[in-house]
């Protein structure tokens, strides 16, 4: 049976509700390492959601791969050899600009990939556009593998950003959080985020492998690793088939409102009839009815103009998103993602060594990353888990700096063992340092810039402002990736790191005033949020705008359809006739 949209904004109908309902008071939320969710029926936690997430998900190892692969590659001698990356005539500036160019390339591609995500996304669906992304992907990998020269690889890379990396940080990120029931909407866009460190340490341990295991003068050495990409576009795009479900937003956007029930049913598991079911409908429905009147003929430009007159979501983009991007890309942990080998070196460790040490540092990212997943930011909370990340990250690096400062030395050396026990001990500790500061980063900062972005933006303009919110994040990364080399031979590696020392600081300040928890609100109650007054909505707004969409007001938890609080008449059929009959009772 079809919903016409008729019966959209009838939430319930009598024979639902009759026997079984029930007005309460909302309980005070709970800490808990479980997820309590009485909002929901149990059949919206299925199989045909997992999996659909799970393949938009695995969609962000598409940038950690690349990442991954670049730190690896540039220290692999048959690399070097293939593209002059070990050249004598060439002096250090010209050796630093070469390396940061190639690893750069992606970032500056990915601007161009966020912009065109912008259009993508809204045009041909995020299932579309995931099996687009999987395509070009596929081709600039090819093209890099082909590579003979440094013209080609940059070529290729350059592909690599516009036609997927840059792509997938909004198609992902968009859909998830679309799909997903609001309980676990942070567990999942975290599956995303923790992907891109499953795509870094399956190409640093591949590289690690290759380095081991094949002679320096075989181009398999780095052309290995560098085909994990090809195999994960490939898989990507076939499990997208039977898995994948669209959006339910996006068609109700669009205006194909039975094809947004026909997706909402089986994302859901329920009937199309269901109180729950109708309920989320006439959520959404809601909302892009509100805003398409509100917005009829609104351009690109305009979108852009709107991001800057409306106070509530210039707090959205400049103060939350945008920071984000800025803080976090110049907070240490691209630098020690993309340069890790390199920096193992400042510690002391030498040759093949490095990239045992960076293959470890995959490790720990990944299971870090998920760990985050699965037990902190839905259960401690945005602000918490940013806050404890900052500062993890901001002790972490700041132990690194002053080893820099204590022991010059280590850098200068071509064996760890030719340090004495003390300053070891010291290269031990300042290594410990650089896991630990991974550590907070994929707890901290990682999560939230891909997280808060999806969440917290109306649906009329939620992927425009998620691709520019990718095009910062791509830019920042960019000018990241290419300054740190000079950073390290200008300011000096101790001075690197104190520098990034104190943007954990400033973020710190930053997200204890101005973040907001929007942990377990629906899409649709975020505009009350950012209603509030700017210096309350980070302290006090969850405080002072408690969620009041219509799914948040039914429960489950004792098997029976309740409301926790009496509907409005209107929102229900005979409503005022079901409150007499409970009377009589």
């Amino acid at each position: 049976m079809e919903i016409q949209e008729s019966q959209i904004k009838k939430t319930v109908k009598t024979e639902d509700i009759e026997k079984n309902v029930e007005y309460l008071e909302p309980e005070k939320p709970r800490f808990s390492w479980k997820i309590v969710d009485n909002h929901s029926p149990p059949e919206i936690y299925n199989w045909t959601l997992y999996m659909s997430i799970f393949v938009f998900g695995i969609l962000g190892a598409a940038r950690g791969l690349d990442e991954g692969n670049a730190a690896g590659i540039s220290v692999q001698p048959s690399f070097q050899n293939q593209f002059g990356l070990n050249d004598p005539t060439k002096s250090a500036d010209e050796l630093a600009n070469l390396k940061s160019n190639i690893k750069a390339m992606v970032q500056v591609g990915s601007i161009g990939g966020a912009i065109i995500a912008t259009f993508l996304v809204d045009w041909v669906g995020r299932v579309r556009s995931m099996q687009l992304v999987c395509i070009g992907w596929a081709v600039s990998v090819i093209i890099q593998m082909t590579s003979k020269s440094v013209g080609q690889l940059y070529a290729g890379r350059l592909l690599e950003g516009i036609l997927a990396v840059g792509l997938t940080t909004t198609v992902g990120p968009t859909y998830i959080s679309e799909v997903t029931p609001k309980a676990i909407r942070g567990l999942t866009n975290c599956i995303f985020a923790g992907a891109v460190y499953l795509g870094v340490m399956l190409s640093y341990l591949a590289n690690y492998g290759t380095a081991v295991n094949i002679a320096p003068t075989n181009n398999a050495q780095w052309l290995l690793p560098t085909s994990i990409k090809l195999m994960f576009a490939v898989l990507i795009f076939l499990l997208s088939f039977p898995f994948c479900v669209e959006s339910p937003r996006w068609y109700i956007k669009v205006g194909k409102t039975d094809d947004a029930v026909k997706a909402l049913t089986k994302l859901r598991k329920l009937s199309p009839t269901h109180p729950y079911l109708i309920g989320e409908i006439a959520d959404i429905t809601e909302q892009v009815e509100q805003e398409k009147a509100a917005r009829a003929g609104t351009t690109m430009w305009g979108l852009s103009y709107e991001l800057i007159r409306s106070p509530s979501l210039a707090y959205r983009f400049f103060v939350l998103c945008a920071l984000i991007q800025l803080l976090g890309q110049w907070s240490g942990a691209n630098s020690v993602t993309i340069y890790a080998p390199e920096l193992f070196g400042l510690s002391g460790i030498k040759g093949v060594e490095t990239l045992k040490m960076t293959a470890i540092l995959g490790v720990v990212k990944f299971v870090c990353a998920y760990f985050s997943a699965f037990f902190v930011i839905d259960f401690l909370g945005r602000r918490k888990a940013l806050y404890l990340g900052i500062s993890i990250q901001l002790v972490s690096l700041l132990i690194f700096a002053l080893f820099l400062v204590i022991v010059p030395e280590a850098a200068e050396t071509e064996d760890s063992s030719e340090l004495t026990p003390s300053q070891l001990r010291a290269s031990k500790l300042a290594m410990a340092a650089i896991y630990t500061s991974g550590i907070g980063w994929v707890s901290g900062f990682n999560s939230m810039q891909y997280l808060i972005g999806s969440e917290v933006f109306p649906l009329h303009i939620r992927s425009f402002a998620q691709s520019l919110i990718m095009v910062l994040h791509f830019a920042n990364q960019y000018g990241n990736s290419k300054a740190l080399p000079k950073m390290l031979l200008t300011m000096k590696p101790y001075g690197t790191f104190f520098f990034f020392v104190a943007v954990n600081a400033i973020s710190l300040a930053w997200a204890w005033f101005f973040i907001p928890e929007v942990s377990g609100r629906s899409l649709e109650s975020m505009e009350e949020l950012f209603s509030l007054p700017w210096y309350q909505i980070g302290r006090k707004g969850h405080i002072l705008c408690p969620d009041h969409s219509e799914v948040n007001k039914i429960d489950y938890s004792k098997g029976k359809f309740r409301y926790l609080e009496k509907p409005e008449t209107e929102m229900i059929e005979n409503a005022s006739r079901v409150s007499e009959d409970k009377d009589e009772d």
